[in-house]
């Protein structure tokens, strides 16, 4: 009976010990069951590039998180850290290629931005008493508007010398990874070494008894905040790097992904825990998530899902780990240093072991006869760059070719993760609708040195070299939309004009051929040029607000479809009587509004014959036949009297 319950209780003691070990290394036991589930879905996963992909990728997520774990820590936040980086980043680039500022002086002043941010964002808590969600929402408001007021929306091209920042070494190891690794060691040091460290923690555990206890809390929270701003600085150089520009509307959102990074590696948003080991842990899992399910060509609207699923998951692990008693997951103190060394070698051997296991079931698997393509295209939260994908989808269906279509969601660094991914899974070829001409030519130049034929589809590449280059002419679709529009109004009258987003080549394009266009009507008086980020909602509430100001318009201009759509309803019974409104796409939506008369006109590019043609000659490159350099699809005024005919 003795030995009967001797035995049982160490079973129970074994079970218990397990449980308490996954419970005190969640992040890391998700990490290992997710790099296990990708290299058994999708054999591309484990090659080296792929792997030294995914680093390249968690880098500056996991450089901002690094900041924002010390924010955290206390039981504060940071909304401001993706904005920040950005104005750090075009900081460094207008002081450095516009004024001739030294590059190491422009790097200082980059930083100094930084700090500058984070020290605002500290006053305004520590001694303005405002809450760190809107000091730090305020910032990241001020810091974008910055941002676009000194690059005057359009990107700045970054010094070479720093651009390295963004390359390898040797030729196979990325610099980013080990810019990322040497920060992390910056935020274990600091989180565990440091005095500042220890009063992160005491903050973020009771506040009032760390001020009853002498520490200076508002003094910590200014340097706190500083360092969060010199990490958002630091994160921003390295994108800028990446993308070789600085780009006014860079890490949009980043904030949000380094919060998620953070609370998955086992920090409590109420302050007290966290280290810097389980925030790289939560930003690879960020990039191993959007790597693998890239790889394995899910939707990136159902990315957004999987990883709002994975959030919630990490907090309620969390919560799940409080109750069980579990330690905290602290950086302060050296306690327990070997234990935590010891489970994540061990981790990593159990890891290579399962995922050599999980090779073999790629290992004899028949490769597929169709050619495969991969097509990035910079949003498909528009209905121009739906029919492209429709056109494109369409055509594969009928040549037989497997086709991946991702969503770059206007983000530049997204769009070169995954172009990467192609190019690492050797795809026959590439075709790229580039949210931003020159942050493109990275991951362009990465492919032609892969071999990899690449087509760009109604945006050229700046700085590297294309196989086609398939697109109608935005400078010349913007004069004749001028053209018709001061045509319509008999060469003189009163115009508004709604511009794209600032930093986009198509809005610097169309702007520019509407520039040029209206030179010709010297009776053309254009009211106002605001921007409204070619989003109907935006051009809805820009044309109301424009509206007030000058009731007197005669007619509009915008720059897209949906801009143009929204100024109609803002309009609303002068569109197409008293003032005649002209759009950008021939959209199905813009169509329809033409044939009801609201809208007079639209310059259709038709893109799904985009689409169609950028399969077309990306299957003829990828087979080594020969194709043109340019191929241009002509735009079409479509109006009230042809719109009939008109098939986009």
């Amino acid at each position: 009976m003795a030995t009967d319950t001797l035995k049982s209780t160490t079973g129970a003691s074994g079970a218990s010990g397990i449980r308490r070990l996954l419970l005190e290394n969640g992040a890391l036991t998700a990490l290992i069951v997710l790099v296990i589930a990708m290299s058994a879905l999708s054999g591309d996963f484990l090659t080296t590039d792929n792997l030294l992909n995914v680093g390249v990728q968690a880098a500056v997520t996991a450089i901002l998180a690094f900041g924002v774990t010390f924010v955290i820590v206390s039981a504060g936040i940071d909304l401001s850290v993706g904005s920040v980086a950005a104005l750090s980043a075009t900081v460094l680039a207008w002081s450095a290629t516009q004024h001739g500022v030294p590059v190491v002086l422009a790097v200082i002043l980059a930083i100094a931005t930084g700090i500058a941010a984070g020290l605002v964002n500290g006053f305004l808590i520590a001694y303005g008493k405002l809450p760190p969600f809107i000091a730090t929402l305020a910032m990241l408001s001020v810091a974008r508007g910055l941002s676009l007021v000194i690059s005057q929306g359009s990107p700045i091209a970054f010094p070479d010398s720093v651009s390295h920042l963004g390359d390898t070494l040797g030729g196979w190891l990325p610099v980013p990874v080990l810019v990322m690794i040497a920060m992390g060691l910056i935020a274990a040091f600091v989180l565990g070494r440091t005095y500042i460290g220890r009063s992160m923690y005491a903050i973020g555990g009771n506040e009032e008894a760390a001020r009853l206890s002498g520490l200076r809390v508002s003094k910590q929270k200014l340097a706190i905040y500083a360092l969060s701003g010199v990490f958002a600085a630091a994160a921003g150089i390295v994108l800028a790097s990446r993308l070789s520009s600085a780009q006014p509307q860079a890490a949009d959102g980043y904030e949000l992904d380094a919060i998620a990074a953070v609370v998955i590696g086992g920090a409590s948003l109420a302050g007290g825990t966290g280290k810097a080991s389980g925030t790289l842990i939560g930003a690879l899992i960020l990039a191993v998530l959007r790597n693998g399910l890239n790889l394995l060509s899910v939707s990136a609207f159902w990315q957004q899902v999987v990883i709002g699923v994975v959030i919630a998951l990490a907090v309620l692990l969390d919560t799940v780990r409080r109750k069980a008693g579990a330690t905290p997951v602290s950086g302060a103190g050296g306690g327990g240093k070997g234990k935590q060394a010891t489970t994540y070698a061990l981790a990593a051997v159990v890891t290579v072991a399962i995922v050599g296991a999980t090779s073999f079931l790629h290992n004899d698997s028949s490769t597929s006869t169709k050619p495969k393509l991969g097509l990035s295209l910079s949003t498909l939260n528009n209905p121009f760059f739906v029919q492209i994908r429709s056109g494109a989808q369409a055509e594969a269906k009928k040549l037989g070719l497997d086709l991946t279509v991702t969503d770059a969601q206007n983000d530049a660094s997204q769009q070169a993760n995954q172009l990467q991914n192609f190019t690492s899974s050797n795809y026959g070829a590439i075709i790229v609708n580039p949210v931003d001409s020159d942050a493109a030519s990275n991951s362009v130049k990465s492919a032609d040195k892969a071999k990899i034929p690449v087509i760009a589809v109604d945006r050229g590449v700046n700085k590297a070299a294309v196989d086609t280059l398939v697109a109608s002419d935005n400078i010349a679709g913007g004069e004749l939309a001028a053209k018709t529009v001061a045509e319509k109004l008999g060469g003189t009258g009163k115009i508004v004009i709604l511009q794209g987003q600032a930093g986009t080549s198509a809005a610097r394009e169309r702007a520019e051929g509407f520039a040029k266009g209206l030179k010709a009507y010297p009776g053309i008086t254009v009211l106002a040029q605001q921007p409204a980020d070619f989003d109907r909602t935006k051009g809805l509430d820009v044309m109301s607000n424009l509206l007030q100001a000058h009731p007197d318009v005669q007619g509009v201009v915008a720059a897209n479809d949906e801009m143009a759509l929204g100024a109609i309803k803002a309009l609303g019974s002068k569109a197409g009587k008293s003032v005649s409104v002209v759009g950008f796409d021939g959209t199905p939506d813009g169509l329809t509004a033409v044939k009801q008369g609201t809208l007079y006109a639209s310059v259709a590019q038709q893109p799904s014959q985009l689409g169609k043609i950028a399969v077309d000659n990306a299957l003829r490159a990828a087979q080594g036949k020969k194709v043109e350099t340019t191929v241009k699809v002509p735009v079409k005024v479509v109006t009230k009297d042809n719109v009939a005919g008109f098939t986009g």
